[in-house]
Formats: C-alpha cells, sequence, structure tokens
C-alpha cells in the first residue's frame, strides 16, 4: 500500500498542476490537520482517491461541521457561508475506520494539548477519556479482523517523542499508553513543524513506528490493509 500523508503545511509539490503525474498511484491520503479544506478537496478531486483526516488546533473554521459539540468560537453552523465538503473525505477524528477497499483499520486522535482554552485543545484526562471511547471498537477488530488497528492518525506527538518542550508542543502520554496496548503498526502525527525537511521523521516506540509527516510524506507498506499480520 502507498499512502500520501500530509499535515500543517501546503507542499507545492502537491499543491501542483502535476500531481497527477507525481502521486496518482497512491491508495490514499492521510491528513494529520492543521491543513484548508480546500487544499483537501483539490488532492482528493485530482487524484480521485479516499482522504481520511483529523483537525490540529489550527484552521478550524469548519470544524463545527464535524464535531457538534466543539467549542469553537467560529459558530460556522449558524454562519450563511455554504459549505460542502468534497466526495470522498472521512473525518476520522474520535473514530475507528475499517476502509472495505484496503482493509486498512485506522483511527484517529486529533487536537493539541490544551495551552489557551482554544477550540479542539485538550488536557490529558481529556485525551485520555477520547481514547477510552474507541476501546469496543478496536476490541472487535481484534477479535474479527486479527488487529486492533494499522495506524493511528494524530496532530499532537506522543509525550517525548518527537514533541517540543513549549505547553502548545507538548506531546500525550495517552499515545504512549494507546501504542503499549493497542499496537498500531504506525503512528502518524503533524504539529511539530520541520525547519529542515531533512531532519529525522522516524521514532520507534514498542511495535509502532511513529512518523512525522509535516508538510508531506509519502508512506508504503505492502502489509497494511488486508494483508496485515495478526497481534500476537
Amino acid at each position: 500500500m502507498k499512502i500520501l500523508c500530509i499535515s500543517d503545511a501546503t507542499d507545492p509539490l502537491v499543491y501542483s498542476e502535476n500531481i497527477v503525474s507525481r502521486y496518482g498511484d497512491v491508495d490514499l491520503i492521510i491528513a494529520a490537520g492543521d491543513l484548508n479544506l480546500k487544499y483537501y478537496e483539490f488532492i482528493i478531486s485530482s487524484l480521485n482517491k479516499p482522504l481520511f483526516f483529523v483537525f490540529g488546533n489550527h484552521n478550524l473554521e469548519h470544524i463545527g461541521h464535524f464535531i457538534k459539540n466543539d467549542s469553537s468560537s467560529y459558530s460556522p453552523l449558524g454562519g450563511t457561508e455554504h459549505f460542502q465538503f468534497p466526495c470522498g473525505g472521512e473525518f476520522i477524528d474520535g473514530k475507528v475506520i475499517r476502509d472495505r477497499k484496503s482493509g486498512l483499520i485506522i483511527a484517529g486522535l486529533g487536537g493539541s494539548k490544551r495551552y489557551n482554552n482554544g477550540s479542539h485543545q485538550f488536557t490529558e484526562r481529556q485525551m485520555f477519556a477520547r481514547m477510552l471511547k474507541m476501546v469496543p471498537r478496536l476490541l472487535f477488530n481484534r477479535i474479527f479482523h486479527g488487529r486492533y488497528l494499522d495506524i493511528l492518525v494524530t496532530h499532537a506527538a506522543p509525550l517525548g517523542i518527537g514533541d517540543d518542550t513549549d505547553l502548545c508542543h507538548h506531546g500525550f502520554s495517552t499515545f504512549l499508553t494507546f501504542m503499549e496496548r493497542f499496537r498500531p503498526k504506525y503512528l502518524l502525527h503533524g504539529h511539530i513543524h520541520l525547519v529542515d525537511m531533512n531532519a529525522n521523521r522516524h521514532h520507534m516506540y514498542k511495535q509502532t513506528q511513529i512518523i512525522n509527516i509535516y508538510s508531506s510524506y509519502i508512506l508504503e507498506d505492502e502489509t497494511l490493509g488486508r494483508g496485515a499480520g495478526h497481534v500476537t
């Protein structure tokens, strides 16, 4: 499986008239937040491939269309702007989803650490509670598909692994617990901007490869989806 992963910053190589020649062979797209939905619309309409996404802590003007109880001050549902999300994009924040075509099992936990009481920011306890809501579906997958999931998509990084020192960019220890218990093959996150695009994006924790997908990243793994191995 070949996946185009994007987060935080528009990549001119993706947002280009040559997108099909560069990325036409990807199976799907994963987005880890802080990007304009019009960027997703361009990618979906150009590549005609499914896109799975979470929100970060910026570019939240349309979050109310997806999270009705979100505390965003933008109040997009009450606005007069016509909103229509592009066909093919699937919001996975707080959800566990199995893509029927590829067999990929993917879950999402968007948002950042709470730092100024803004929208889509969470305390550690709140993020842990969000994770707990996923447990029934993860257990179902373990029983019927032989594994809990393949990929966890987050916006923030795990605590102490690729995160940063300021409060906004602290990682979540909840993600460490998630990896220990449910053993996803990959955790894909954004939020931490890479000044040097050659900087290390990869870390390992237990059985999970953690990848910072800032701007864009191509993930290739033939074992993902229907070919994924069973959890032991």
